[in-house]
């Protein structure tokens, strides 16, 4: 059920952000001849108003079709509303709905969650550090922890409990390149010894795992909408900025930082393992994924709006549309890029989950 509730979820933020594009599209009198969830072959289709709603095969995305871009097609190419041939910022507009949608929709989830499950009103923290996950291949992993253990002490210190146990476990690991640590931890109420070696990052000690406090959050119901809206936004902010940051980290700092780029299986696996624990975990993962899914489409990169937009720009520095040729072949580089990455990760996060259930004997 979680693994299903996860799906769901992202099948959802991909329907929103497509209908971005749709409806400021439709909304503007502008011809639209598709709108598809994932891409390959069509497994599902109707046609309603001249427009072909489709699902199709590789799950990896959506997109929406515009008459521009078919050779048969019968309108004539001076038609006023082809997209190509509107003004500039219609088609600006076009391209940017479908971050602004995911954007809006994280909003409203976290609204969304003041009005459902309250408003935090504190921590109960037990003593330790969770390890949420573990990376595969890195130290922790080696070292044999699992996400779900608790940290309680390393070299024979008790860590204490809440942010400043993590904090003091993460200033140890940083300041321990290649060097043993012994943890005391817990696994399923019993007591295990675990001997951790960092490893030397540029003289700073990485171990490859998730870490965060242990304990339960409570919430209250809340004084009134102005509460809830001053919550979701305050929310809303620190999620974008920490997308942000991160995203700005893995390009900066691509060889220490790659590792932890997940692909669409280990998202799912967090979803649904979060969709068990109930509570705010879940729109939370909601809000995240959906501003994760705006920031990377508003990337630079070909095939994606960022790149669209890129291609615009380039349109009304010159005055007139790019070569055609330059143009495809943009795109098609940027195909080629996307899908491959895709089926990376998707081996690389099979491989990691596989690992972990022979770990687990499953």
């Amino acid at each position: 059920m979680g693994v299903l509730t996860a799906l769901a979820i992202l099948a959802g933020l991909i329907v929103v952000h497509e209908a971005g594009h749709f409806f400021a599209a439709t909304w503007q009198g502008i011809r639209v001849s598709g709108f598809s969830v994932g891409f390959g072959p069509v497994l599902l289709e109707r046609q309603r108003r001249g427009v072909q709603f489709a699902l199709r095969a590789i799950p990896l995305g959506g997109f929406v079709a515009f008459p521009d871009d078919d050779e048969d097609s019968t309108i004539p190419a001076d038609d006023p509303d082809l997209l190509r041939n509107r003004p500039l910022p219609q088609r600006a507009l076009v391209i940017a709905a479908g971050v602004l949608a995911n954007l809006l929709l994280a909003w409203t989830v976290l609204v969304a969650q003041g009005l459902v499950v309250g408003i935090p009103a504190g921590f109960s923290a037990t003593p330790g550090v969770l390890v949420a996950g573990v990376q595969n291949g890195q130290a922790a992993a080696g070292a044999g922890l699992r996400g779900g253990d608790r940290i309680l002490a390393v070299d024979g210190r008790d860590l204490g409990g809440g942010q400043s146990a993590v904090a003091a476990l993460v200033e140890q690991v940083k300041g321990a390149p290649s060097q043993t640590l012994r943890l005391q931890a817990l696994r399923g109420g019993e007591r295990i010894s675990v001997s951790l070696t960092p490893a030397d990052v540029g003289g700073i000690g990485r171990i490859g795992a998730q870490l965060q406090p242990s304990g339960s959050e409570h919430f209250r119901r809340p004084h009134g909408p102005g509460e809830i809206l001053h919550q979701a936004n305050a929310d809303f902010s620190s999620l974008t900025r920490r997308t942000v940051e991160g995203f700005v980290t893995l390009a900066t700092h691509f060889g220490e930082t790659a590792g932890q780029v997940s692909g669409p299986v280990k998202i799912v696996e967090m979803g649904a393992s979060l969709a068990k624990q109930g509570g705010s975990s879940l729109f939370l993962y909601t809000a995240l994924i959906s501003i994760n899914l705006a920031v990377l489409n508003a990337l630079p990169l070909p095939l994606l709006d960022g790149g669209q937009f890129v291609l615009l720009l380039l349109e009304g520095l010159r005055g007139k549309p790019l070569p055609e040729r330059f143009q495809m072949a943009f795109m098609q580089s940027g195909f080629v890029f996307l899908v491959g990455l895709s089926l990376v990760l998707i081996v690389k996060d099979t491989s990691q989950l596989a690992a972990v259930q022979q770990l687990l004997g499953r």
